[in-house]
């Protein structure tokens, strides 16, 4: 088992659009400022803000848990939304359920699942209609 460096936890606010992709930014800095390799950082960075714009954009906010340690980065973030009805159709590129109004201000391309499971190297999601959605996201560092 690894030893955990850093522990990071951030509240999405759906309220606040100027906040949406804040946390993902401020574990990027973080990363850097510890010298990961670039290309983990990208990874890292690309597939939690996609799971928190996710969040943002479809379940009214929720919470993000980030452990740093030795190996891995495992980002956990949690809502208490919708659900997602169809995790299948979900998955494909270019399906979205996003509203017009998302639309418009350039998200709700139907990518982020998919590019969350192109940059993870493991990806679990865990979802019920009505009650939420949790998706646990790992970056191996070594």
């Amino acid at each position: 088992m690894s030893e955990n460096l850093i522990n990071l936890y951030y509240v999405i606010n759906a309220n606040d659009f100027s906040a949406a992709g804040e946390a993902s930014g401020n574990v990027k800095k973080k990363l850097v400022q510890l010298g990961i390799d670039p290309a983990i950082i990208k990874k890292t960075a690309i597939s939690m803000y996609e799971a928190e714009m996710n969040a943002f954009i479809h379940a009214n906010g929720g919470e993000i848990n980030v452990e740093i340690s030795n190996n891995r980065i495992v980002i956990v973030i949690s809502d208490k939304g919708p659900g997602i009805a169809d995790l299948d159709l979900a998955m494909k590129e270019g399906y979205s359920t996003a509203s017009d109004k998302v639309r418009e201000m350039g998200f709700g391309a139907g990518m982020g699942l998919p590019n969350i499971k192109r940059y993870s190297d493991e990806l679990d999601i865990q979802t019920e209609v009505g009650k939420g959605t949790t998706v646990r996201i790992i970056v191996y560092i070594n």
